[in-house]
């Protein structure tokens, strides 16, 4: 198994989690601040339905985590394929890293500035690397 092609995969593992944290740090004392009690929440209640009564700047960092969960799924696959079919290359993992630090990126620049265009520009990057990198595992696999 080809190991350092886990460790960006892992890197954004982490980075999720704090993501989560960052969210949780300014979601709940907004919340707070608008009288906004976990405790009297209707059942069936979502993250989302808080979004339009907190400040933008808080809700952002929200969406952003949620984006977390979405496309980086796809990655964490690729990433698996590549390890354990011993095709990940010297060109995959810079890749992956470069995959792993734009999605970073994104996400700051997401919780806290959010020009759509600026943060579209570093998603269009990223998801190239990750086109790249699929292809590279279908490749090894067929």
């Amino acid at each position: 198994m080809n190991t350092p092609i886990l460790a960006p995969a892992a890197a954004l593992v982490v980075w999720s989690i704090i993501m989560l944290f960052w969210m949780a740090g300014t979601r709940l004392p907004a919340m707070s601040k608008i009288g906004m009690d976990l405790k009297q929440a209707a059942p069936g209640g979502r993250g989302q339905d808080i979004d339009p009564n907190v400040p933008p700047s808080v809700a952002w960092k929200s969406h952003n985590y949620a984006h977390l969960m979405e496309q980086p799924t796809i990655f964490y696959a690729t990433i698996m394929i590549l390890a354990l079919s011993g095709g990940a290359t010297d060109l995959s993992i810079a890749l992956a890293w470069g995959y792993t630090v734009l999605r970073v990126i994104h996400s700051i620049w997401q919780a806290t500035v959010n020009t759509v265009s600026i943060r579209f520009m570093f998603f269009l990057l990223s998801t190239l690397c990750l086109t790249i990198l699929a292809i590279q595992a279908l490749i090894v696999t067929i």
